[in-house]
């Protein structure tokens, strides 16, 4: 969940390019959130824009049964063998939809972290799309489908989008999951810095639940405060401490010696 009062910290964005944005008062801004996820790719990927601009000139916005479903089945379905998809119209609507069935909280895959699946068990793939709340995905096993909600009718629009996403994923697979930036590996060896940050390839998971076994938890505030701290650097973390930072797939030298100090050091 979006915390909105951090959010509202951030000058108002004009434009993003990539993995930067551009702020009113001239500032720019490297993204570390990446919208969740939904910007793993950058915020300007050539063909999801073009598919998105290619189908909205048919008209194609209401949800009404469209091929392009099929076509996103098989993109998942290479993404993600061995396993069944139910489509929703919203991450909201896929939630609710477990909620009212008493179905556990599917776990999130995430690309470029997760290699493979849990044996058995459902999951949301988080896919690269402009708007994040627009389709909720929900990967299963064949054998337990039937248990859950059928798929919802999804705009052709989005269905267009998410299967260029999903492509793109592909393609991008493994470069983008490999970016090596020395200065930051070196900054999280550092002992403070590997006491606060947990990567996972191109992630980094905020640890404040506690800062040793024996401290005691802390709490929202201190994340703001981390928050506020990168963002008067010139850097977006996630306005959740839940969520993962990101790194981008390009960082220029002073934008990755930049990043490693704030890494190294505590706060």
């Amino acid at each position: 969940m979006i915390n909105e009062t951090l959010l509202r910290r951030v000058p108002p964005i004009l434009r993003a390019r990539d993995f930067r944005l551009y702020t009113q008062d001239g500032r720019r801004l490297v993204d570390l959130w990446q919208y969740g996820g939904a910007a793993i790719l950058g915020h300007t990927p050539a063909g999801l824009l073009r598919t998105l601009k290619n189908t909205a000139q048919r008209g194609l916005f209401a949800p009404l049964p469209h091929p392009q479903e099929k076509r996103l089945l098989k993109a998942l379905a290479t993404l993600l063998p061995g396993m069944t998809f139910r489509l929703y119209r919203s991450d909201t609507a896929l939630r609710h939809a477990l909620e009212a069935g008493g179905f556990p909280e599917p776990v999130l895959w995430r690309p470029f972290r997760d290699s493979a699946l849990p044996p058995d068990q459902p999951c949301i793939p988080v896919l690269p799309l402009p708007w994040s709340d627009a389709l909720g995905v929900l990967a299963v096993p064949p054998e337990t489908a039937a248990a859950f909600p059928p798929s919802e009718i999804i705009s052709a629009v989005i269905l267009a989008a998410a299967t260029r996403g999903v492509y793109d994923l592909i393609a991008a697979t493994p470069a983008r999951g490999q970016v090596s930036y020395p200065r930051i590996e070196e900054a999280l060896a550092n002992e403070a810095a590997a006491g606060r940050w947990l990567r996972q390839g191109i992630y980094l998971h905020c640890s404040l639940q506690r800062s040793s076994p024996r401290s005691p938890d802390l709490n929202d505030e201190a994340y703001g405060k981390i928050f506020t701290h990168f963002l008067e650097h010139g850097f977006l973390i996630p306005p959740d401490q839940n969520q993962p930072l990101i790194l981008p797939w390009v960082l220029s030298a002073g934008e990755e010696s930049k990043l490693a100090e704030l890494l190294a050091k505590a706060i």
